[in-house]
């Protein structure tokens, strides 16, 4: 049988629009866990008077087998399609969500957006497909989860998905391409099989809209580039460090660099899913293991590249911005956290270059101020060493969010990048 090809997938949504209780069907459904598992789950969720948990349940009971640190598989759960193997990216849940949510959704080929039919669009909802768009996911599907809390109606079916679609409009997405699919995941409606509870729906299945997504191009013949998400001692393999090949390959034997450690390692082994491989592509998820560094110097964020072209250690980047939400405005000086990749880290604006025309894109020349809904050009200086390239030549590494005051101000993608020697 020929190897299915592999997708990254990240659910987004309003906290309680029902994304762990997908999740946790899906790989229920798909045969990830046993019925047993499901079982003991539901009685553990009636004792605490949670009801209707269990399947959320599920994506817990893996988040502390994770934090046990059994396995090099981090974050991610798997499930295959007729068509595709899948991986999730970051389970959902999380409380510092959407700091996951952008490494999560800055790995992902593309993105399910999970919208309560009971409550429809949130706050929530707008920022996760916002960031969706910016952090470059153009593959969406809507689900529009716990259609069995509004009796199935077909009516307030529409609405909601009229509300996301002027959403998602607005945002820049073509929404004539998006499936906006009425489920309800504890029931399973509509996620693997056709609801007999939604005759008026004749749109695909959850699944069926997964087989129609595309496998994004894998930019091989570009210098490696693998944003670390985690690292971890694990015992008789010593350092592993996990995360995703963005561009070129990576082969078992070789040595990389890691910057902005700026010190070469040695690959011993590199596993995908709890399989050994010979060599890694863009797309894959991986575990390697490197030999010639310690656990205390590499951490998240930090860049593992090809020795003859290592990844770019930025003195300071021109990007342009949209600013999502700021309660004043953005100035000179302002110095919020920015995140690329897997990295975060303090930067500081020192000049707005140009403000750009909303409708035509024109350049209306050099301001002192930009807020909520402007487009503009800014110079950022990193207050510490961090890996940042055009997004031309690494989107991965070319796009990035801007978080204060617990929100998302703003984001953006990267023009120019002034090396630091």
């Amino acid at each position: 049988m020929a190897k299915k090809e592999h997708l990254n997938i990240v659910f987004i949504g309003h906290v309680d629009a029902g994304k762990s209780t997908t999740v946790g069907r899906i790989l229920y459904e798909s045969g990830k866990i046993p019925e047993q598992t499901i079982k003991k789950l539901k009685e553990e969720a009636e004792k605490l008077g949670k009801a209707t948990f269990e399947f959320a349940f599920v994506m817990d009971r893996l988040k502390e087998e994770r934090e046990r640190g059994v396995t090099i598989d981090v974050a991610h759960q798997d499930f295959e399609t007729d068509k595709y193997f899948f991986t999730i990216i970051d389970a959902p849940g999380h409380r510092d969500f959407v700091k996951n949510m952008i490494t999560g959704a800055s790995q992902a080929d593309a993105a399910v957006l999970v919208v309560s039919g009971k409550d429809g669009v949130q706050p929530q909802t707008k920022e996760h497909a916002f960031l969706a768009k910016v952090l470059g996911i153009n593959q969406l599907i809507v689900l529009i989860s716990k259609m069995d809390a509004i009796n199935y109606d077909e009516k307030r079916y529409n609405e909601v998905k009229e509300e996301v679609t002027n959403l998602l409009k607005s945002i820049g997405y073509d929404v004539s391409k998006i499936p906006i699919i009425p489920a309800s995941s504890y029931f399973g409606d509509n996620l693997v099989k056709k609801s007999d509870k939604t005759p008026w729906y004749n749109g695909p299945t959850l699944f069926e809209a997964l087989d129609k997504l595309v496998v994004p191009p894998k930019p091989v013949d570009k210098p490696l580039r693998i944003p670390i998400q985690d690292v971890y001692n694990v015992t008789g393999h010593g350092l592993v460090a996990v995360g995703k090949v963005e561009t070129g390959k990576l082969r078992k034997g070789e040595k990389v660099v890691i910057m902005p450690l700026n010190k070469t390692a040695e690959v011993k082994k590199i596993e995908t899913h709890h399989q050994e491989i010979e060599e890694a592509l863009p797309g894959d998820n991986i575990g390697f293991n490197i030999k010639g560094v310690e656990k205390k110097e590499v951490r998240r964020g930090y860049v593992a590249g090809a020795v003859d072209n290592p990844p770019k250690v930025a003195e300071e980047f021109t990007a342009q911005i949209v600013v999502i939400n700021h309660p004043t405005a953005i100035s000179v000086g302002y110095t919020p956290v920015f995140h690329i990749a897997t990295s975060q880290f303090p930067a500081q604006i020192v000049e707005i270059v140009d403000k750009k025309d909303r409708k035509t894109g024109q350049s209306l020349g050099k301001v002192d101020f930009l807020k909520t809904g402007d487009i503009g050009v800014v110079r950022i200086k990193p207050l510490k060493n961090v890996v940042v390239e055009k997004f031309q030549d690494t989107p991965a590494l070319g796009r990035f969010a801007v978080r204060d005051m617990g929100q998302t101000v703003a984001a953006g993608v990267v023009l120019e990048v002034k090396e630091k020697k």
